[in-house]
């Protein structure tokens, strides 16, 4: 079973917490050959965009893309962002919000976590089968 993504809800979410507050909206993209921005504002192959409603125009974010109009050096343009590419949505003012993983990050971290479960498998078959701890169960407490 594929399972939604939570990242479009959180943008969703954390965008109408930002206009209802009275703050100021800011996107952190990482820009791909999927990304439309415009490339002269592009720095470390990232961009920081203000989204806030005096900013854009005809915002849309669903689960796929966040897409607008906004105007760069008073050039309107026109910008798409696959919601994947959101590092983060913060307020400017308060710098509340939140950042999400990477989709590249988030494959490794899943990939090593199989090949961790794998060696664990393969370590206790071959150890055989384990037998109880003797004696009186304890419980610590971790800090």
């Amino acid at each position: 079973m594929n399972t939604l993504s939570q990242q479009p809800y959180f943008l969703r979410a954390l965008y109408e917490w930002c206009v209802d507050s009275g703050h100021t909206p800011y996107l952190t993209v990482r820009v791909d050959k999927q990304t439309r921005v415009p490339q002269a504002f592009v720095k470390d192959g990232q961009i920081v965009l203000n989204v806030g409603p005096s900013a854009v125009r005809n915002i849309h974010m669903d689960n796929d893309w966040v897409t607008f109009s906004a105007r760069f050096g008073g050039m309107s343009h026109s910008i798409e962002i696959p919601v994947g590419n959101v590092i983060a949505i913060y307020a400017r003012e308060t710098g509340e919000g939140m950042a999400f993983e990477s989709l590249e990050a988030a494959a490794q971290d899943n990939d090593a976590g199989r090949q961790e479960l794998q060696e664990i498998g393969q370590e206790s078959d071959s150890s055989g089968p384990s037998t109880p701890p003797k004696g009186r169960p304890q419980l610590t407490v971790v800090k």
